[in-house]
């Protein structure tokens, strides 16, 4: 840990044991009803992808998600569009909680892809969702800072609530912001989420820290990477836990060129 410019105490990405992050109550606590800022994202998000694929040619498309901790639903939304989807997380409980789902996924995430559905593109994917999620989601562990060994890669990416919400560096928020933007190929569909202001969270007893961002850092942290998007605060306030003011969304098209 170092010293922050504030005076206090800076805790960085490797300081945490993320290894103890506990899944279960995460996902009790977080996704066992849908609520309703998640509703929310779900409409920006399945709109975003099906406008986008509604009007691409054929060809083999993948998708990552960056940090997907123990959230189906961003996989959920790439799941009629690709030929295989990345869930990449550090966190061993999380990818064991991951790789548990993988094989037929639990009945709580199915008011996820309900809300989906409701977009005719998602509504008409003839294939059971289940089964498509077997045949086309691999979880790997991994750092999203050793993202640039892949600079280019997938076709589509998502990360949700994942730079602001392990480590309080500001350094490290924006490092983890491009690390997630270079890793999508020139063109490639986007949608990022942040918690506003976090002053940090817990997953059962576990405290885990967070950056404090707002749509200012957000915006400033993908403008070098992106042709065009969108940073947009969701219109519900902070409801999910305490110690934030509200979530932000990001969402748009990978630029072409690579930021100097």
């Amino acid at each position: 840990m170092t010293a922050s410019s504030s005076g206090g105490t800076q805790v960085k990405n490797s300081d945490v044991a993320w290894d103890s992050f506990d899944s279960i109550a995460y996902v009790d606590h977080n996704y066992r009803d849908l609520q309703a800022e998640d509703e929310e994202i779900l409409h920006i998000v399945r709109d975003h992808f099906a406008d986008h694929f509604r009007t691409q040619g054929v060809g083999p498309i993948h998708g990552i998600d960056v940090g997907a901790g123990a959230n189906l639903y961003p996989a959920l939304s790439m799941l009629p569009w690709c030929d295989g989807i990345t869930l990449l997380e550090r966190s061993a409980s999380n990818v064991a909680y991951l790789r548990a789902q993988l094989h037929s996924y639990s009945r709580n995430w199915d008011q996820f892809w309900d809300v989906l559905t409701g977009n005719e593109t998602y509504g008409s994917f003839a294939a059971d969702p289940r089964q498509r999620f077997r045949e086309v989601v691999r979880v790997e562990q991994g750092n999203i800072f050793d993202l640039d060994r892949f600079a280019g890669r997938w076709s589509v990416g998502t990360m949700f609530f994942v730079a602001e919400s392990m480590t309080s560096s500001c350094d490290e928020f924006a490092l983890g912001v491009e690390r997630f933007m270079c890793a999508l190929a020139p063109g490639a569909p986007f949608v990022a989420a942040f918690m506003e202001h976090s002053k940090g969270y817990r997953a059962g007893e576990q405290f885990f820290p967070a950056c404090d961002v707002g749509e200012d850092e957000v915006r400033e942290s993908i403008e070098p990477f992106a042709d065009e998007f969108k940073v947009q605060r969701l219109k519900y306030e902070a409801a999910v836990r305490e110690g934030y003011s509200g979530m932000i969304l990001s969402y748009g098209w990978r630029g072409g060129m690579t930021a100097e």
